[in-house]
This record gives structure tokens, sequence and C-alpha cells, in this order.
């Protein structure tokens, strides 16, 4: 059975894993019903002091149609390799303010922002995170080899790793 952390030490492993991760799909509501996701970079560098996940985008686009009409939003993390995955349930809003955009620009953002930071369509993403699940198992090839074994000799399945649920409201 996975540990039950307690909220802060889950909160501080989310937020490491998803520093680790950095790509998100988000996934939102599209005005017909239909869940829709696109991958998403995570400012890591904008920490998660207050629960709080930031991204760049464009203001005028599907998804901030679709944030505006539906807040509530997904973000799914994974790296296989790694065994690592985090689900994040958020409130999504768009945010314009120059002094924010502007506090979070990093040179590499002009690949898909190239008028830089006062290109008159960059907005950010803002999503209050309220809940969150990870999972990171160890992902060594004798680990798994072990596991394998293990399963085959008791019956039983391999212990899964770090799993651990955290809440912000």
């Amino acid at each position: 059975m996975a540990s039950t952390p307690s909220n802060h030490d889950a909160a501080g492993t989310l937020w490491s894993l998803i520093k680790g991760l950095r790509v998100a799909m988000m996934t939102t509501i599209h005005e017909d019903g239909t869940l829709r996701s696109r991958p998403m970079a995570t400012l890591s560098h904008a920490g998660f002091d207050d629960a709080t996940l930031w991204f760049f985008t464009r203001a005028h686009s599907t998804k901030t149609h679709e944030v505006a009409a539906h807040r509530q939003v997904n973000l799914a993390y994974a790296d296989p390799g790694d065994q690592t995955y985090v689900s994040v349930s958020g409130i999504a809003e768009l945010e314009t303010d120059r002094e924010r955009i502007k506090s979070l620009w990093r040179e590499p953002l002009a690949t898909w922002f190239p008028k830089g930071v006062d290109d008159p369509e960059i907005a950010l993403i803002r999503v209050k995170v309220e809940s969150a699940e990870y999972w990171d198992a160890p992902s060594s090839l004798m680990v798994h080899a072990y596991g394998y074994a293990r399963a085959k000799l008791t019956g039983e399945p391999p212990k899964p790793g770090d799993h651990g649920t955290v809440a912000f409201r």
C-alpha cells in the first residue's frame, strides 16, 4: 500500500516532480462539451508558493476562449522513462498584466513569441491548483526484474513506489 504523506510533504514532492517534468497536457472543455488537450510548458521559475502554475499563451486562441467559458482544467504530466506521473486539477484564468508577463519572460520563449515580451498577443494562463495526485515509481531495470520475480513467486504485484494526493482548497 502506498504511504500517505502529510499534505505539506506531498506538496513538496508534487512541486519537485512538476519542476522536473516541465511540459503538461492542459485539458480544457470546448464549447461543444468535448475535452481538448494540448502541450503547455510550465514556467517552473515562477515558483509554487501559492499553489499556482503559470503558462504563456496567445491572448486570442481556442484555449483562452475555453478557459474563459469553463475555468476548470486538468494538467497531466508524465515521464514514462522515470515512471513519474502527475495529475493536477485547478481553476484557470487568463492574465494580461504586462508587469507579470515581463517578470516571467525568458528569452527562449521568443521561439513562440518572436515579437518579444511586448507582443500584444502574449498572455498568461494562471492555474490555481485545487488538488493533485502523483505517482513516482522506481524505474531501474533491477527494480522491475525484482518486481516481476516477486509477482510470479507470491502472486502479489510489486510495490508501486511513492504515491500521494494533495489538496489546496
